[in-house]
């Protein structure tokens, strides 16, 4: 067998992950599937490259001799390829903005704002429930920037090389539960108040099911867990069928109610992430408008909001749009950015 550049990334994965378990799903492959391929490489290369324990895995010397000449090699390519595929992308399609992003209602009001700009700017959006595929399709080239959610408690694997800006340091997230639920004529909602309730979350999406487990453990419930994606949790949700988590910029339905819960024991941190200062800058003030728009759409969050004296970015967004009139938060979201304002110091 010849060596190739994957069979490197291989070495890298598990000496930086310390076990095929981890180097495996980082990976993207089975861990058996792993096993055999660190078995054929040590082959190859006439030697064992890593102790296996109980504990993991450990580069022997002949292995940390091996790592420090790959991942050079290593970093050097995937530096190559990043660049390669920003370049031709860049003559293919001409200033087209490669844009990947987790689920917000924001989106819409972001893409409307960069293609009506000037100069304008032409956008293509990748959704992905997974905010750890997003960031290394960043990484590799093959997304420009990504924004995505962070969920308390499970830390995104950002790749090294990679600039965030934080939009909101911490977003509430919310329940949605049927309008005729007899929890839904409170404010705000105790998860006590749900102990009869089936939850459905999308287990799909990095760190929610564990964060949802967790606080309804906290709370000593344990109700049954559904599986499914959103567009069926609200569904299901708007029939009394299930209750479920949900952003608080969500959009007020009739047949739904969508309330805070008691505490906000969950948590997102939302980021915005490129592989330059530059690039954050050219896009970050059209999804900060945005954002702010959706929150005037809706009356949950705003009475949130104007309840809650713990956030802290409304002082710097409001210090912001005083003193450059040029970034257009709304004229409603000034007077709601200025009451926080008020409201911590």
């Amino acid at each position: 067998m010849e060596l190739e550049v994957r069979h490197l990334r291989v070495l890298c994965a598990i000496a930086d992950h310390g076990s095929l378990h981890r180097a495996a799903r980082q990976l993207g492959v089975a861990q058996p599937s792993l096993s055999t391929q660190l078995r054929r490489i040590e082959h190859a290369l006439g030697g064992q490259l890593f102790l296996r324990t109980r504990t993991g895995c450990r580069p022997t010397p002949l292995g940390y001799a091996v790592l420090s000449r790959a991942r050079p090699l290593v970093t050097e390519l995937a530096a190559l390829v990043t660049e390669t595929r920003a370049a031709a992308a860049r003559a293919t399609d001409g200033p087209r903005l490669r844009i990947g992003a987790t689920a917000s209602r924001a989106l819409p009001g972001w893409l409307r704002r960069l293609r009506t700009r000037v100069p304008r700017t032409e956008p293509t959006l990748q959704m992905d429930v997974s905010a750890n595929s997003l960031l290394r399709m960043v990484a590799t080239g093959r997304l420009d920037m990504a924004f995505v959610h962070e969920v308390e408690g499970s830390p995104l694997r950002i790749p090294s090389g990679l600039c965030l800006r934080v939009l909101v340091e911490r977003e509430p997230q919310f329940v949605s539960l049927a309008a005729d639920h007899p929890a839904a004529a409170r404010p705000e909602i105790r998860l006590t108040d749900l102990a009869g309730d089936r939850w459905m979350v999308d287990a799909t999406v990095d760190g929610e099911w564990d964060a949802v487990c967790r606080v309804l453990r906290e709370a000593g419930l344990e109700p049954d867990m559904l599986h499914g994606d959103y567009l069926t949790a609200y569904s299901l949700a708007a029939t009394g069928e299930v209750v479920t988590v949900s952003q608080p910029t969500t959009r007020p339905r009739s047949d739904l109610a969508t309330r805070p819960l008691q505490g906000d024991p969950i948590g997102v941190r939302l980021l915005l992430v490129a592989r330059s200062e530059a690039e954050l800058d050219n896009v970050y003030v059209e999804l900060e408008e945005a954002y702010w728009e959706t929150v005037l759409q809706a009356p949950a969050y705003q009475e949130w909001l104007e309840r809650s004296a713990q956030i802290r970015n409304t002082v710097v967004l409001e210090a912001v749009a005083d003193a450059q009139p040029h970034r257009r938060v709304p004229a409603q979201g000034r007077h709601l950015l200025r009451r926080h304002a008020l409201d911590t110091t």
